[in-house]
């Protein structure tokens, strides 16, 4: 396992994608740009477990120039549009086993106030879903697709980190539930943060589920 301050390829080779997804959450999800560094901490994450997978794009082993970056070497950064919004997965298995880790929510940290720009909203809707999170980072375009993490703008960094309390395995947002992969527990969420994407106000915890 990698001692850099940063996740590389490391990080994400020789485990499965689904303790990859689990081990990403309260690390922080770092883009640096000339006008400074914004991110935050990663609160919920997808995984997408490939050619078996009912709701990978690499299902029954799919290949296009859409999702070519999930055959590429781990630590691809797989950035795709899906209407209208830029979502970001890295990938997870070595080359030619196509499966990846979506993130879906962070809770702001690093220039908070950049990010609410941005965005153009305040409070939990900054950050709580896959394509809110990339307008809030200000990663609008697929410049860095195809790019592996260590030579990209992003960066997972593993020091300015948070341990949760609690982990929560639900099943996936917006697939098809009626395919054989759709209601299994792959999307892994810091219980009890206001930030996750579905999170009810009921259930968001004081601490926001950070111990």
């Amino acid at each position: 396992m990698t001692t850099s301050k940063f996740a590389t390829v490391d990080f994400f080779t020789g485990r499965p994608t689904i303790e990859i997804a689990q081990a990403l959450l309260g690390t922080t999800l770092l883009y640096r740009n000339p006008g400074g560094t914004v991110g935050g901490l990663i609160v919920e994450t997808e995984a997408y477990l490939g050619a078996n997978d009912t709701a990978a794009h690499a299902y029954n082993g799919r290949r296009t120039a859409f999702s070519e970056p999930l055959y590429r070497e781990p630590g691809t950064l797989y950035i795709y549009r899906l209407r209208a919004n830029y979502l970001l997965d890295i990938v997870t298995q070595p080359a030619e086993t196509p499966e990846g880790v979506l993130i879906r929510a962070i809770e702001p940290t690093l220039n908070v106030d950049q990010q609410l720009t941005n965005r153009g909203k305040t409070g939990v809707q900054v950050t709580n879903g896959p394509g809110k999170l990339m307008q809030a980072l200000g990663i609008q375009d697929q410049d860095m697709n195809l790019l592996p993490i260590a030579a990209s703008d992003i960066a997972v960094d593993l020091t300015q980190s948070q341990t949760p309390q609690h982990i929560s395995a639900l099943p996936r947002v917006g697939v098809n539930a009626e395919a054989a992969s759709g209601q299994l527990p792959l999307r892994f969420v810091v219980a009890g943060n206001p930030y996750i994407s579905d999170s009810r106000k009921r259930d968001w915890h004081a601490d926001h589920g950070w111990k």
